[in-house]
């Protein structure tokens, strides 16, 4: 069975894969390995959040470390409160836009900044398997509890600059958006979907990467007057975002559109965007004065770039969008204010604010089966040696009229493609000759 150690967070089915007894011993591995003596915990809303809270905090306590308790809050708060109340670590209970059976731990040193797979989440793992855990400790941990949904919620809507009142449908999908959303009531008009929480999932997944997950939403906005539609994910660190007709708007050129307004109040900033983004990102990010960086994927490689950096945001084409001002990690609620706040200062509409961005062809990213990713990745290198190569994260490679980046999945036998070109002829030519090589 694959392990539910994974590259980013700690995700299996409640009950089978992961239990109380599995959640205590994570608790008690978590403190031996960072040897904290603060972690922040918060939950999503998910039926089994609770009981596994209860057994996470005991493991954590019993080494000796204490636990603030946040309750049911968004994994942006969890971070958020993390850096705010000044821990030593902090842990989300969630396993985000999976189904409602599964469940998973979010794991963070101090000032939110994550634990992968190569930076402790496999020492966990192993500490676990060998029952390697530090010796109990004398004087336990305590409990305590704090809600920090109103900080939150008085410090993101700071950024709030809206010119005329704004009317947004948003699609909470029974989750943690509900919580995340509250930075924007009073603020927007908003008219919800699915508000009331349930971690069973009861109308359809919380993952906005899935076209059939705006079809609500799309009806909703199309049926109305709307400036814009959101749709969160399970624990509201993603968004995704429609236009005023109901069509889905690509995360890259929402990241595009927050750069210009990040911008607007910090001249020459560093802003990261990761490399399956549109060239369109990084011309926008120098029309308005920024510096742009271009980032591996993967928000425990972005965080740390942006850190090196003092970037003061960064987008990722999954639909995370960070800032500084959430140290350095995500804020769905903020990326909608920034919106909101661009389309409130626009005499167009937003679908017109996206037509002059969005002028190239992207093939959106194609994954294909293969038995060795490492071969076709060196067929690939051999064949197109004339672009300019670059291999920050798989292999890339930039022509005048077109570019594609391959990457290998870290957790299956599969090689992900996404390409751009200046015209759909030729992204669907390159496109098919690529998938020929890689699927040959």
């Amino acid at each position: 069975m694959a392990s539910i150690f994974k590259a980013y967070d700690i995700r299996g089915i409640y009950g089978q894969e992961l239990t109380e007894a599995l959640a205590h011993q994570i608790g008690r591995a978590f403190v031996t390995f960072l040897q904290c003596k603060k972690v922040v915990v918060g939950r999503d809303m998910r039926p089994h959040s609770e009981p596994l809270f209860k057994a996470l905090a005991d493991g954590i306590m019993k080494q000796g470390a204490d636990v603030i308790d946040l309750g049911i809050c968004s994994t942006p708060m969890n971070y958020y409160a993390n850096g705010r109340l000044g821990a030593d670590a902090g842990i989300m209970i969630t396993a985000s836009h999976n189904p409602g059976e599964y469940n998973g731990f979010k794991l963070c040193r101090e000032q939110a900044i994550p634990i992968s797979g190569a930076s402790g989440i496999k020492e966990i793992e192993q500490i676990v398997l060998t029952d390697a855990y530090a010796p109990v400790a004398a004087t336990p941990g305590t409990l305590t509890t704090h809600d920090i949904t109103s900080h939150y919620i008085d410090h993101i809507r700071e950024f709030a600059d809206l010119k005329r009142p704004v009317r947004v449908a948003i699609d909470y999908a029974n989750a943690m958006g509900i919580v995340e959303g509250k930075v924007l009531e009073g603020l927007v008009d908003i008219d919800p979907l699915f508000d009331v929480l349930d971690g069973t999932f009861p109308n359809h997944e919380a993952n906005p990467l899935v076209e059939e997950t705006f079809e609500a939403l799309q009806h909703k906005i199309r049926t109305g007057e709307y400036d814009f539609g959101v749709a969160f994910d399970g624990d509201a660190d993603r968004a995704g975002f429609t236009d005023e007709k109901g069509n889905i708007i690509p995360m890259d050129m929402i990241t595009a559109l927050i750069a210009e307004m990040v911008l607007k109040r910090e001249k020459g900033a560093n802003i990261f965007y990761d490399l399956r983004s549109s060239w369109a990102v990084k011309e926008l990010i120098e029309a308005n004065g920024g510096i742009p960086n271009m980032s591996r994927v993967g928000h425990a490689f972005i965080k740390q770039q942006m850190r090196e950096k003092d970037a003061v945001f960064a987008g990722e084409l999954s639909g995370h969008y960070y800032f500084k001002e959430n140290y350095f990690a995500e804020s769905s609620s903020l990326a909608v204010l920034f919106v909101a706040n661009l389309v409130s200062a626009s005499e167009v509409p937003l679908s017109e604010m996206i037509k002059p961005i969005q002028k190239y062809v992207a093939s959106g990213e194609i994954n294909s089966e293969v038995s060795d990713t490492a071969s076709v990745l060196a067929k690939l290198k051999a064949q197109y040696t004339t672009g300019r190569m670059f291999e920050l994260d798989g292999l890339s490679v930039e022509f005048d009229s077109w570019w594609f980046n391959v990457r290998a999945s870290n957790t299956e036998p599969l090689i992900r493609l996404n390409l751009e070109a200046k015209t759909r002829e030729e992204m669907e030519q390159r496109r098919d000759e690529l998938l020929a090589v890689i699927r040959g």
